[in-house]
């Protein structure tokens, strides 16, 4: 019997996207390499568990959900986390940024310096731009007043961003453009706090960091795992957790974020055999901005 792997997710670095396994392997992903893996069968997905810790009752966890962990364990690795604004007095400096995803979709949002641009290239941001740096309690100050002054969202739902990647305008400078004129308002604000240094406006884009600028548009998308699947195909793009698979039924996207909490074991081929549901196409007209 193969052995079974236990997907941890996926990673980016400097060299591209990386997957991680439980106890510490990576495997770095290039463009037209081979990602194959079968779904052991007879199982199913469990609880992935906390802070390095296992879940004690390996609760069953829907292989549809984006998240690994049960409610518990969910709330668990929460805690002491930035997102859950129970870390007030970190002393490590932060960064506060915009982020642009597609046409009408830009965001506010912070991360920590030391970090870089990891947390960009994630979300899959299609490019970006830094707005300051300081104390975490400035930079939330700051992500709070563009929400307020400005109506900058600090979330987007992620099935949106992965529908704009369709449509993006092919000029670098168009893909900066929303970001460019929201910055220079957002500097402009008052009420900024004194802490917070202010960063020049210099846009990052991604498109060709996820390859998206030669990659054939994908056309469908992986909706889950099931025991006794197996997903098989050559990646020519890859943005934020997903990958663009190149497979017998046309080009698929798989998120990466499925397969923790599944027993995988080596695949081959192209085929896929779990469900795909069609890629969601984002509508010609919106009501509003956000």
């Amino acid at each position: 019997m193969a052995q079974a792997w236990r997907c941890a997710g996926l990673s980016w670095t400097a060299g591209g996207p990386v997957l991680i396994w439980d106890g510490g392997r990576r495997s770095a992903l290039t463009w037209g390499k081979t990602v194959a893996f079968g779904v052991a069968g007879g199982g199913a997905r469990t609880c992935v568990g906390a802070r390095g810790n296992l879940c004690p009752l390996a609760v069953r966890v829907s292989a549809r959900s984006t998240g690994p962990r049960c409610e518990e364990c969910a709330r668990l690795d929460r805690a002491h986390s930035v997102a859950a604004d129970t870390l007030a007095d970190d002393p490590r400096p932060y960064r506060v940024y915009l982020a642009w995803f597609g046409s009408g979709m830009t965001k506010v949002g912070i991360t920590a310096e030391r970090r870089g641009p990891a947390r960009l290239l994630e979300q899959g941001a299609i490019c970006f731009s830094w707005l300051g740096t300081g104390p975490l309690m400035a930079a939330r100050r700051t992500e709070e007043l563009l929400r307020a002054a400005l109506r900058v969202p600090d979330r987007i739902p992620y099935a949106a961003k992965r529908a704009a990647r369709a449509a993006l305008p092919s000029a670098e400078e168009e893909r900066a453009a929303e970001i460019a004129g929201l910055h220079a308002r957002a500097l402009a604000l008052t009420g900024w706090p004194e802490s917070l240094e202010p960063a020049p406006f210099r846009p990052v884009d991604h498109v060709e960091a996820f390859g998206l600028a030669e990659a054939p548009a994908p056309v469908g998308v992986v909706g889950e795992l099931a025991a006794g699947g197996a997903v098989s195909g050559e990646l020519v793009a890859a943005a934020g957790p997903d990958l663009h698979l190149a497979t017998d039924r046309g080009v698929l996207v798989l998120d990466t974020r499925l397969l923790p909490g599944w027993e995988l074991v080596p695949g081959g081929g192209r085929r896929v055999e779990v469900p795909v549901r069609a890629l969601r196409e984002r509508p010609t007209a919106q009501d509003g901005l956000f």
